[in-house]
């Protein structure tokens, strides 16, 4: 499994504007299978972790509400990052990406996680 998560890692770190962190997290037992940073100071796996709370709240509150509904994507803007949570269609586990909002672009930082997603879909 970790041949085709390095190279999503790679290509994610490559050609997204502003990368700072990436991972990949199981909802149900919280492992990531994949992190990486391009700083030091940013802990992937444990934004992973806190982040992972607010996946489980969220899915708690959709079953909760009874609503028949699937979270496309969570997207949390601080001062001068974006931290994107893409959740797989199958609610096992979730894409965590931060990156600097001052060098990214929102449309494009979609686009190309959507594009490299496609491409680990089914594997996981």
């Amino acid at each position: 499994m970790s041949d085709f998560l390095q190279q999503f890692g790679d290509d994610v770190r490559k050609n997204i504007p502003g990368y700072i962190a990436l991972a990949v997290t199981e909802i149900k037992s919280g492992i990531s299978y994949y992190s990486d940073s391009a700083s030091n100071s940013f802990d992937p796996e444990l934004a992973s972790a806190f982040n992972l709370e607010v996946v489980k709240a969220k899915l708690n509150a959709i079953n909760a509400l009874g609503l028949d509904q699937a979270i496309d994507g969570i997207m949390i803007t601080l001062t001068e990052q974006i931290h994107i949570i893409d959740i797989s269609e199958n609610n096992e586990y979730f894409i965590y990406l931060a990156v600097d909002s001052r060098k990214a672009n929102l449309g494009l930082t979609t686009a190309l996680l959507n594009k490299y997603k496609r491409e680990i879909k089914g594997k996981l």
